[in-house]
């Protein structure tokens, strides 16, 4: 044991609650890929067990890899990164694979593997807006020489993904947000830039209210939020998922230990991704459900944790900024499947399942470990001027 850690470097805990929720994502995938396998491969569920499995193997190899990196390189990986996903989402909005009326893969040839471009351009631009936010310190409260040039990348991606997914869209533009406030950004431009994104999503919805049946994902995004709105006047199918979410919490209880034996597994749309978590709530109960979620609390406190004793400003606005985006995305998945927010379809990072979302949550873990790495080194301890919201 002792040869194997002495290789492994960064936050222990942060490994410790990767290798966890790789564990929960085997178990839940397989107990809820019934369905998928009897329409597929005959109810082979061992084909999804192995396959899922490979998955979490690479993504923990990529998580390796990752945090093995200098955290200082990932200032120029973020630019090559950026500048590769934004022809990457136009190609995928054009030609990408279609899958409820969406173009959001683009299939890697040869291999035959399906690729969610907008995974790569959530951590490209996050760690872009980490790098411009420490480069440009001196001047981010001025508007032409500090803002205004971070807002071009930002606009340019969430509005690439914008048409074939609006909540991840609206997220990452929420993560950007925070991580400018951290940075410490003009509140006021911050207003100002929150103002503008409101009105654009009013404006897609007042557009889908208005042009109804002209663009297919405008109409499912307007039903969703006027099924979560008013319930009382959606259809008697319209409610359909929520309402099996909260049959499955219902059956788990309190406190209950089932693995393999939920029902709603066969009643729910895409349990193994979308709706893992009430899964989570019906096998393993409220306890379990609350399990989940403290782990991906503590990922966040360990996050803020690195960032604070980082002697860098990127390295800190690293750490805090994918670790939040990760947990605000897992508290996003757990809300739709109690019902609290409209149905987005993220899935629950490191647990749902799907090949591209856990590799590119596994390289983030890796780059907050590359951090923590850091942090631990005595040579990357060097005097310099800290964030004022970060420390």
């Amino acid at each position: 044991m002792e040869q194997i850690l002495k290789y492994i470097k960064g936050d222990r805990p942060i490994w410790l609650i990767m290798l966890i929720l790789s564990v929960a994502s085997l178990l839940l995938v397989y107990s809820s890929v019934v369905t998928l396998a009897y329409r597929h491969h005959d109810g082979n569920t061992l084909y999804y067990l192995f396959r899922h499995g490979f998955i979490l193997v690479c993504g923990m190899g990529l998580m390796f890899l990752a945090h093995k990196v200098k955290y200082t390189y990932y200032s120029k990986i973020a630019q090559l990164a950026l500048y590769l996903s934004i022809p990457l989402l136009l190609v995928t909005l054009l030609i990408g694979t279609n899958l409820n009326s969406a173009n959001r893969w683009l299939t890697i040839p040869v291999i035959n593997q399906t690729f969610q471009t907008s995974d790569l351009a959530k951590l490209a631009l996050i760690m872009y807006v980490a790098r411009f936010l420490a480069l440009k310190q001196d001047v981010i409260k001025d508007f032409k020489r500090g803002f205004f040039p971070l807002l071009v990348p930002i606009f340019l991606v969430c509005g690439l993904i914008l048409p074939a997914d609006l909540s991840t869209a609206a997220m990452l533009f929420v993560n950007c947000l925070i991580l400018m406030f951290i940075g410490r950004a003009s509140l006021k431009h911050m207003a100002v830039l929150a103002l503008v994104g409101i009105i654009a999503l009013g404006g897609v919805y007042a557009i889908g209210k208005a042009l109804p049946g002209t663009i297919n994902r405008l109409d499912t995004w307007v039903n969703r939020i006027e099924t979560f709105t008013s319930p009382e006047l959606a259809g008697n199918n319209a409610n359909y998922q929520t309402d099996q979410s909260k049959i499955a919490i219902a059956k788990g209880g309190l406190i209950r230990i089932a693995p393999g034996h939920s029902v709603q597994r066969n009643f729910l749309p895409h349990p193994y991704s979308d709706f893992i978590y009430s899964i989570v709530l019906e096998e393993y109960g409220l306890f379990g459900g609350v399990f989940i979620l403290l782990l991906y609390l503590i990922l966040l406190f360990r996050s803020i944790k690195i960032a604070s004793g980082c002697p860098r400003n990127f390295g800190a606005l690293l750490a805090i900024g994918i670790g939040f985006s990760l947990v605000f995305q897992a508290m996003i998945n757990m809300a739709v499947a109690v019902n609290l927010v409209p149905v987005t379809g993220q899935p629950l990072p490191m647990v749902s399942m799907g090949g591209t979302s856990i590799w590119f949550t596994c390289l983030a873990v890796g780059i907050i470990l590359s951090v923590s790495a850091g942090v631990e080194s005595s040579e990357e301890r060097k005097p310099n001027r800290p964030l004022a919201h970060v420390t």
